[in-house]
C-alpha cells in the first residue's frame, strides 16, 4: 500500500470560497435547451414547458449561477430575436453549431427558469457579429426599472443580471467575428463603458485565452488588460481535457495542467497591474471547463443543420468522474484567485444530467463529486501541502499521486477533498490535525469503482454513485484513512 500524509491547519487559508466557484452553462448548442431543461408537453413539463425532473437535479447539483447563452452560439446572436410573443419570433440559422434555432427560449424564459432553480443568470453578449450598441440595449432591457423602451418592452421587474460576459473565446479563430487581442481589447472596453452606463453596479469578464495552448497565450491576456483593466473585473479562462488514447495516468494528472494555467493568467494580470499603478486585482472566472473527448467531434463545417441535433453527449465513467473532482481541487486551491467557475455544460452537453426526449433523467458519474463539493466546499479553502510518492505520466512527468485541499465550512466542519491517482493502489493517508483538538469524528465518502470505465445509463441510472466507507481512525491529533485506487474522496471532521 502506498503512503501519504498532509495537516490540516485552519490558519493556513488559501482565501474564502466564491460560492460561484460551483457555476455552470448553458448554451444553446444541441440538447441542452431544447429537450434539455425545456420541453413542452413531457409529463414533468411546468406551465412555462421546462422539466421539473431536470429542475429538481440542478437544484441537488447546486449550481448558484449559470453562464448563458453561450458559448460560440452568442457570437451570432441577436438577443432580439428570443423576445416577444413566441409565435412571431423567427428562426435562424446558428453557425457555431450549424444548428436551427426556434428562439423558443431567450432570455426571459432563461430568467424565468433560473429564478425557479434558485440561479443567478450570467449573461453573454455578443462581440462577435454585434458589438456596443446591441450589448447596452441588453443591459437596458434586463436590468433598467422602467420608463425606457427596452425596459419598457421587458414589462414586469427588472431581472437583475451582475455578471456579464464581454463575448466569448475570441481568441479563437474558430469563433464568428474573431479578432486579434487589439481589436478585441477596444471593443470590450467600450462596450463596457457604455453598459456601465447603463447599470454601474454589474461586473464585467474579458475574454481571456480559449485554452493555455493557444499560440498567442499569455500575451493576448496581458495585450487585453493592458487596455481594459480599469474598465473589466475578471478575465476568463477556459479548459477541456481528454483522456488519449491508453495514456490513463497523464488524463489523471491534469489538474496540473489547470494549476499552471490558473497560475500564469493571474501572473499576467498582476504583471499589468503593477505596470498600471492599480489597486484592484482582477480575479479569473474559468467559466467553461469539463472533460470533453474532443477527438470524437467531428466539427462544426461538418454537421447538418438539424434542430435539436445530439451534440457531444458524452458518457462519462468514474475516471472522468474522478478527474472532474480533481479540477475542482484545482479551483479551490485558486480560491483566492478564481472567484466564478462554469462546469460546461449543464444538461446532455458534456454535462452531469441527462436526458431522454419525453423521457428519463439521470445523473451521470460527475454529478457527484460536483454535486457534494458544491454542498460541503463553502468556506475558507486551506493549504494542506501533501507529502505522497509520485506517478511517472507521458504528458506530465512525475506528479503525486495524491491531490487534496481543505475547507473549513462555514458550519465548522473540515473537509478534505483528495484524489488517489494511482491505477492500482489504496493510499493510506495520514492527516495531522494536531491543530484541532476538539475533534472527534470524521466520515469518508469515496466514488471509486473496480471498474473504472463504469457509467450510469438511463437503464441503469445509479451504477456510479458515491459510498461512504469505513470511518478514519483519529488517535492522538492524527487521522488515517484509506484511498482507494483511482478514487475521489470526501473526508468531513467534526
Amino acid at each position: 500500500m502506498l503512503n501519504a500524509s498532509l495537516t490540516v491547519d485552519p490558519a493556513y487559508t488559501i482565501g474564502t470560497v466564491d460560492p460561484r466557484l460551483y457555476g455552470s452553462f448553458v448554451e444553446h448548442m444541441g440538447r441542452c435547451v431544447y429537450t434539455g431543461i425545456y420541453e413542452p408537453g413531457h409529463p414533468s413539463a411546468n406551465g412555462d414547458g421546462f422539466r421539473q425532473d431536470v429542475a429538481g437535479l440542478v437544484r441537488e447539483l447546486g449550481v448558484p449561477i449559470v453562464r448563458y447563452p453561450g458559448g460560440n452560439f452568442v457570437s451570432n446572436y441577436k438577443w432580439e430575436d428570443g423576445i416577444g410573443p413566441v409565435t412571431d419570433r423567427p428562426r435562424r440559422l446558428d453557425l457555431a453549431w450549424r444548428s436551427l434555432e426556434t428562439n423558443e427560449v431567450g432570455v426571459g424564459e432563461f430568467v424565468t427558469w433560473a429564478r425557479s432553480v434558485g440561479v443567478d443568470p450570467m449573461m453573454a453578449v455578443n462581440l462577435g457579429t454585434r458589438g456596443l450598441e446591441a450589448a447596452r440595449d441588453l443591459v437596458e432591457y434586463c436590468n433598467l426599472p422602467g420608463g425606457t423602451y427596452w425596459s419598457d418592452l421587458r414589462g414586469g421587474d427588472p431581472y437583475g443580471i451582475k455578471v456579464w460576459c464581454l463575448g466569448n473565446e475570441m481568441d479563437g479563430p474558430w469563433q464568428t467575428g474573431h479578432k486579434t487581442a487589439e481589436e478585441y481589447a477596444r471593443i470590450a472596453v467600450e462596450t463596457a463603458k457604455s453598459m456601465r452606463q447603463v447599470d454601474p453596479s454589474i461586473e464585467l469578464v474579458a475574454c481571456g485565452s480559449s485554452n493555455r495552448a493557444m499560440p498567442t497565450f499569455g500575451s493576448w491576456e496581458a495585450t487585453v488588460l493592458k487596455e481594459a483593466y480599469e474598465a473589466v473585473d475578471y478575465i476568463s479562462a477556459h479548459a477541456y481535457y481528454q483522456q488519449h488514447g491508453d495514456d490513463r495516468a497523464s488524463f489523471l494528472a491534469v489538474a496540473t495542467d489547470m494549476d499552471a494555467f490558473i497560475e500564469e493568467v493571474v501572473a499576467t494580470a498582476d504583471h499589468v497591474r503593477a505596470v498600471k499603478r492599480q489597486s484592484k486585482r482582477i480575479h479569473v472566472s474559468f467559466d467553461e471547463w469539463n472533460v470533453w473527448y474532443q477527438s470524437r467531434f467531428v466539427g462544426e463545417t461538418n454537421l447538418d443543420v438539424e434542430q435539436t441535433p445530439r451534440l457531444i453527449e458524452d458518457v462519462y465513467s468514474v475516471t472522468d468522474a474522478v478527474v472532474v473532482g480533481n479540477l475542482l481541487i484545482s479551483l479551490l486551491r485558486h480560491a483566492d484567485r478564481v472567484k466564478i467557475g462554469c462546469l460546461a455544460q449543464l444538461v446532455n452537453v458534456i454535462a452531469p444530467i441527462m436526458t431522454e426526449p419525453g423521457g428519463a433523467v439521470w445523473k451521470q458519474a460527475s454529478f457527484h463529486p460536483f454535486a457534494l463539493t458544491a454542498q460541503y466546499g463553502q468556506g475558507t479553502a486551506l493549504q494542506v501541502i501533501p507529502s505522497a510518492p509520485t506517478v511517472s505520466t507521458a504528458l506530465y512527468g512525475d506528479v503525486p499521486v495524491l491531490d487534496a485541499v481543505a475547507v473549513h465550512t462555514d458550519a465548522d466542519e473540515i473537509v478534505i477533498f483528495a484524489v488517489n491517482r494511482s491505477l492500482e493502489e489504496p493510499l493510506d493517508l495520514a492527516v495531522d490535525l494536531r491543530s484541532l483538538p476538539g475533534v472527534t469524528s470524521a466520515t469518508h465518502t469515496a466514488l471509486a469503482d473496480a471498474d473504472p470505465d463504469a457509467v450510469n445509463t438511463a437503464a441503469a441510472p445509479d451504477r456510479v454513485a458515491p459510498r461512504l466507507l469505513d470511518e478514519p481512525k483519529i488517535d492522538g491529533g492524527r487521522l488515517s484513512a484509506v484511498l482507494p485506487p483511482l478514487s475521489w474522496n470526501m473526508i468531513r471532521i467534526s
